[in-house]
């Protein structure tokens, strides 16, 4: 069931204006033919309707569509070589599965729709439900069957909207390894839209961070993590622990900027740092800073006045002399555990931290609720 070859995926100058309102600003997106790709955001930052305009129902304000050299911005949906799958199945419930299946291809007078419709469940590993009506089976299974469905007319791109978000943690998480396992076996461009940023880092090849219609970054999962370019990536991708603080002078023989924030003189990269900026928020990930000495050359002291065990890891605040708390998360790999009230060092190596520009709002993104959008 591999593409056919019908190349990248082209958004050029795509915006949607709705009235007054700007849903999507104009944007520019390749989506790689056979990647995972994923549009990632809170609600309302414009992902769904992006996902929509690809779909043909929505038209764009301004801006092209294409897929490899064929233009299909003006043609409607039903005629573009693209499916969409939704968080709800949309099955017919007085259909069995492999009708469900099958029903476009026979619509089209596919002879072996049939044949088509079993390879799409063996994909999914539903083969022994081909019998068994929608109703009898678990919402996992009946969102595996609108893959299926959605899979058999071996669609140029497949489009998925939030199709996890009707499902508990532990199937969401199962379903999770399954799509992408899925999507390398049939080498389809799949786009998912999503606002869970874990599920977005789980599968996607290639993630476009969206925030109030605009693209805040583009990259690779592990790239935005460790990289963000804004405090809006750095927040709503995970946690990130913020520290005003100013550049010092040029870089070192090794790369390394001296930065000083309330007094303590830390270190970060110089990679890592915006180009021409003197005031930064100095960034660094929970998990990787460290208590005690051992996690290089910054070091900040305070006191520990909480701390959360999870299972896999321990998690604690540290609140500084300046009254910021700091979350450090350590894995519980047997090490000593510190407590309430205990006063510690913080510690992490220069090439784990990120700088971004002081200007920007050290809480965007941060509080944002997990909804689709």
């Amino acid at each position: 069931m591999a593409g056919d070859g019908s190349g990248d995926l082209r958004l050029a100058g795509i915006s949607k204006q709705f009235e007054a309102f700007t849903a999507v600003h104009p944007l520019d997106l390749t989506v790689p033919q056979g990647s995972f790709f994923a549009l990632l955001g809170p609600s309302g930052c414009g992902k769904t309707t992006t996902l929509r305009m690809v779909a043909g129902l929505e038209e764009p304000t301004t801006g092209r569509i294409l897929i490899g050299d064929k233009d299909i911005t003006d043609t409607k949906a039903y005629q573009r070589n693209v499916n969409t799958v939704f968080q709800s199945y949309a099955l017919f419930p007085h259909m069995n599965v492999i009708d469900n299946v099958s029903f476009g291809l026979k619509r089209r007078g596919d002879k072996g729709a049939e044949g088509k419709a079993r390879e799409a469940l063996e994909l999914v590993q539903l083969s022994e439900v081909a019998r068994k009506r929608p109703a009898q089976l678990s919402g996992g299974m009946q969102q595996r069957v609108a893959l299926a469905r959605a899979l058999v007319n071996r669609p140029d791109v497949l489009l998925l909207d939030e199709p996890l978000g009707a499902l508990d943690l532990k199937l969401r998480r199962q379903m999770q390894i399954e799509l992408k396992r899925i999507q390398q076996e049939v080498g389809l461009t799949f786009i998912h839209v999503t606002h869970d940023q874990e599920e977005a880092m789980t599968m996607a090849d290639t993630i476009a961070v969206m925030n109030a219609g605009n693209v805040e970054q583009l990259g690779d999962p592990a790239t935005l993590y460790d990289q963000p370019h804004s405090t809006f990536v750095a927040n709503f991708l995970g946690q990130s622990n913020l520290l005003r603080a100013s550049v010092d002078g040029s870089p070192d023989d090794n790369g390394v900027v001296h930065v000083t924030s309330h007094g303590n003189r830390l270190e970060v990269r110089r990679d890592h740092l915006p180009e021409g900026v003197r005031d930064v928020w100095l960034g660094v990930r929970p998990e990787k800073l460290r208590l005690g000495e051992s996690g290089g050359p910054n070091r900040l002291s305070g006191q520990v006045t909480d701390v959360s065990f999870t299972g896999v890891a321990t998690q604690y605040l540290v609140r500084m002399p300046w009254d910021r708390e700091l979350v450090v998360v350590q894995q519980n790999d047997g090490s000593a555990r510190a407590t309430v009230g205990e006063s510690v060092t913080v510690s992490w190596a220069s090439e784990h931290g990120f700088a971004l520009d002081a200007s920007q709002d050290a809480e965007a993104g941060a509080q944002l609720e997990d909804e689709h959008g």
